[in-house]
């Protein structure tokens, strides 16, 4: 099949083609997200409360899935680019067989360890209890995430977003049918609180990886998964590594920064730990689409780059910069315009209310600024190159955010937390610019 088409369209027709079928994708995955927090918060504050202290660790466990994944993504995409269909196999080959491992590992792990996890933020024994009987049966699907998120990044490889369009749409369609009927008890269905809500996302999951397995055998694409290459090669697993390690950290470091913003918050009231839980349940709704743009992006940028199509890479990623800015503005104006009514889908009370509207007010101010960074460390991963990515990551969500959200909070109290938000948006995007042109700019 050929692939020349990366190389060869106009850069805004190539780019919105390749994103489209993702934005549209990542906004209903977003939408699943709201809805399903917007069900289980109909059980409780204290259901709500779990879902945010289990997601750091749900966030790990993608993380490493899909950081891996996209290395599979973009090795597979540049092998396409410089003709050389044999290596492309033998990444995606590879790719499946450790992604599916590295599944089986975070299954046993963060089941281990969740217990003791839950309890360095909360003694509260119902929270701790709903959160047990949530993630048990998220993580249960470990392995299914790990087939489907890798087969995702195998068909955007290549060009196929339709698909990955269709078989996550999907998925989150099942999402929203069964989380109400599996949580309430509607019709013959057993009500089963907050244990529906992870059972109705793991047989979302499995609707999703059915879809792309069918579409796999029913009408080939140019990469084939071999028997052949199931024996470990240490070169290819190197280069698959050496991409999908720093796009894991990547991709995890937000769940290290979860983890103790929530730290710094239980010290002034378990509101605000449901603000932030409810915050980046609503970021998704921009952040997601804003990767719709990324993931169309970064095959694109990985062929021309293998291609040797320099002038194509740089204005592709200007193209993908612009898109993502839109969608930014978008967010902004709703977050300045009706943040009440937001927040007021995840709950009733008064107090959270206000404050998460306070919360949104500020953390908005860096919206539209983190489009350099976040165009900026996609780009760079599909060009390989994990670890300039990776320090951008590392700036926005460690280096500059922790100590800024430390010392505010110790000044003015919580609401420092939300003002280092924007600041580090406004840093890290000055940094990002310095690095990606230190990184492409040359060539």
């Amino acid at each position: 099949m050929d692939q020349t088409f990366m190389k060869e369209k106009p850069i805004l027709q190539l780019v919105l083609s390749m994103s489209l079928p993702m934005v549209i994708s990542m906004l209903v995955n977003s939408l699943y997200n709201i809805v399903d927090s917007f069900f289980v918060a109909q059980i409780s504050e204290n259901a709500m409360t779990a879902l945010s202290l289990v997601f750091p660790i749900q966030n790990l466990v993608n993380a490493v899935i899909i950081g891996f994944a996209i290395g599979i993504n973009a090795t597979i995409a540049f092998y396409l680019g410089a003709q050389d269909n044999p290596k492309a196999d033998a990444a995606a080959t590879q790719g499946i067989l450790f992604n599916v491992i590295h599944g089986i590992l975070l299954t046993i792990i963060c089941i281990a360890v969740m217990p003791r996890f839950l309890r360095l933020f909360t003694s509260d024994t119902n929270v701790i209890d709903l959160g047990l009987r949530y993630s048990n049966i998220a993580f249960s699907f470990s392995i299914i995430i790990a087939l489907g998120i890798s087969f995702e990044k195998i068909f955007q490889s290549v060009g196929r977003m339709a698909v990955s369009m269709v078989s996550m749409l999907s998925g989150c369609i099942v999402n929203i049918i069964l989380d109400p009927i599996l949580i309430f008890g509607l019709g013959p269905a057993p009500q089963m609180g907050i244990e529906g809500a992870a059972l109705a996302t793991g047989i979302g999951q499995i609707v999703t990886l059915v879809i792309y397995i069918f579409i796999y055998i029913i009408k080939p694409i140019p990469v084939k998964i071999r028997r052949k290459y199931f024996i470990y090669h240490k070169e290819m697993g190197i280069k698959l590594y050496s991409i999908g390690v720093p796009a894991a950290l990547n991709l995890a470091l937000p769940s290290l920064l979860v983890s103790s913003l929530n730290a710094i918050l239980t010290g002034y009231s378990q509101i605000y730990v449901v603000v932030l839980g409810v915050y980046y349940k609503l970021q998704t709704f921009l952040y997601l689409p804003a990767n719709g743009i990324v993931q169309g992006m970064r095959p694109l940028i990985g062929y021309n780059y293998g291609a040797g199509e320099q002038k194509r890479v740089k204005k592709i990623y200007i193209t993908a910069l612009l898109l993502t800015i839109v969608i930014m503005v978008f967010g902004t104006f709703l977050c300045l315009i009706i943040p009440e009514q937001l927040i007021g889908l995840f709950t009733t009370n008064n107090e959270t209310v206000q404050e998460g509207a306070l919360a949104l007010r500020i953390i908005s101010i860096g919206f539209i600024i983190s489009s350099i960074s976040v165009t900026s460390s996609g780009a760079l991963e599909g060009l390989g190159m994990g670890m300039p990515s990776l320090i951008i990551s590392f700036f926005r969500y460690v280096l500059i955010i922790l100590p800024c959200a430390f010392l505010l909070s110790s000044f003015i109290g919580a609401i420092g937390v939300w003002h280092a938000f924007w600041i580090t948006e406004f840093l890290t995007a000055a940094a990002s610019y310095f690095i990606y042109r230190n990184a492409v700019g040359h060539k």
